[in-house]
Formats: C-alpha cells, structure tokens, sequence
C-alpha cells in the first residue's frame, strides 16, 4: 500500500526482521541545515540527545539505510542524507563526490553533532567520510569505513553500477520492486519493498522515480585514489569493515588501506555484501558499538 507511505511508520517491521525487541516507536525528526544559496541538507535526528554518531550513505542510497543499525544501536545520532540524495537538495553541477560531500557534510555536523564520537561512512559515504576525516579534523574523533577504499573502481563495482546506472522512471512500483529483487537475490523481498519506498516516489502519471540526482562520474570515470593521501593523513582511529560477500575492496586495497592506515583496524562481516548494514546491520552495529563506545 505505498499511497499510505509513512517514512517513520516501519520502523518495527525492521526490527522485526533483524530480531531486536520492539519497545515503541523510538524518537526520530527530520532536521534541514542550509549549506549556501537555495542550498539545504536533510538529515534525521535519532534520539533526544545530542548525536554520539553520524552515519553516511552510499551513493543512490539515503539516509534511512541506516535504520535497523540505528535500531540495534539505541543511542543518540545523526543519518544524513547527502546531497541529491533523499530529502537534500540537488546541485546544479551535479557534483555529488567526495570532496564536495565533505564540505556540505561538514556543515551539517558542526551543526546538528559537533560533539559526536565517530563518523561512519559506506561507500560513496566511506569516500566522504575519508575526505572529511582529512580535512575537518575536529569533527571526526574516529572514523569507519565500510566496504569501500580509493581503490574502488568501475570494475570492482560493476553490479551495483548496472543496476544504479538502470532505468530512471518504472511504470509501477511494481516493476520497480521487481528489477531491484532481480539485483538483490539475498535480500528479503520485505526488506526490499521497506527500502524503496524510502528510496523511490510516485510521479503524477503514476510512474514511479528514484529520490536522487543520477550519479555521473567526471569524464565517466571512476577513479578516488587521489583519496590515498587524505586517508594516510588521516589522525582519528580508522576501522575498515568489508563484507565477506563483496567485491569492492580487495586484498590489495586491505594491503593499501593498512599502509596508509598502520594503527587501523579491518574487520570482515561473514555473509554480508557490499550493503554491509542492510545484509548484516546487527553484527555492524556491534562493531560500532565495540570502536565507539558509549561515553
């Protein structure tokens, strides 16, 4: 019944699926933070006190990707969605990459989690949080990455590009739930179906469309490892999680994130794809939870 669409109303069928115990409806607003002119950020507030984390999506995702990890977590923090993705506005030069990201992001922080314990970033999320870790020091006491590295490249994520770079309209929500279960055989249906209407809204001749800006690399190409020197510059303690399931980081990005990184830490989450928090998001959160403790 997508007509009847409450972005805060599935909460519990999340927690259902993932086994947490269900206590209520937890405490969750929409929050807007004005980046420049006609410029603006959306992000979601979790919990009544101030953020002790913020979390980072990846690209064509938003922030609600994060719900169960948030659910698992229980403690006070930041989603944000980044801009051209979910509620954020879109950029007229549609540059939505790490090093833009990381400006707009370090925004919303300083106002919405200045005091907050660690940043977690996956994917085009990770490859943000990796430029703002480096540039805005004050705002990222520790840092996680998950399953990404500057390594990433078009082939090492060809999958996830095919089906992010499909179709732009469907003819129903239908068809549009049945192209993403195509591409996420691992995945319940359930979950799914929860993650597009977060992710996707109907238009006015009933066609349903993505809720973010289409993602086009410059000049076509995929290539972050200018980011190797920020994550070796980098002061805050780095955790790298992979998921087992997953192509995106290899051996040799393990080998190169640990040279950058020789303090860091890598964790690899058995089952889990490139999504790590939609395929495993307790047993992520339970590393968040271990690197970044409550205070």
């Amino acid at each position: 019944m997508t007509q009847d669409y409450d972005e805060f109303g599935l909460f519990e069928e999340n927690a259902a699926e993932a086994g947490l115990p269900w206590t209520g409806p937890p405490a969750v607003r929409r929050e807007s933070v004005e980046i420049g002119p006609a410029q603006q950020v959306s992000a979601l507030v979790w919990g009544e006190g101030r953020p002790e984390l913020v979390f980072l999506h990846g690209g064509a995702q938003n922030a609600h990707t994060w719900d169960t990890v948030a659910l698992a977590l229980r403690r006070p923090l930041l989603a944000v969605d980044l801009p051209g993705h979910g509620r954020s506005g879109w950029r007229a030069d549609r540059d939505y990459w790490p090093a833009r990201n990381a400006e707009a992001v370090a925004a919303v922080i300083g106002r919405l989690a200045p005091d907050a314990l660690a940043v977690i970033g996956m994917s085009l999320g990770g490859l943000t949080a990796i430029r703002l870790a480096a540039r805005y020091p004050d705002l990222v006491r520790r840092l996680v990455v998950v399953d990404v590295t500057p390594g990433v490249t078009r082939a090492k994520s060809a999958p996830i590009t095919e089906f992010v770079q499909g179709p732009e309209t469907f003819g129903s929500f239908g068809e549009l739930l049945e192209r993403t279960v195509a591409y996420n055989p691992s995945r319940s249906v359930t979950s799914l179906r929860r993650g597009l209407l977060h992710n996707a809204r109907p238009l006015p001749d009933d066609r349903w469309t993505w809720r973010y800006d289409r993602l086009r690399p410059p000049g076509g190409q995929l290539d972050f490892t200018g980011l190797w020197p920020d994550l070796a510059a980098v002061r805050a303690p780095v955790m790298l999680v992979r998921g087992s399931e997953s192509g995106v980081v290899t051996e040799e990005d393990v080998q190169e994130f640990s040279t950058r990184q020789p303090g860091g830490r890598v964790e690899t989450i058995a089952g889990a794809g490139h999504s790590v928090q939609g395929d495993r998001p307790v047993q992520l959160a339970q590393l968040i939870e271990a690197f970044a403790p409550r205070p």
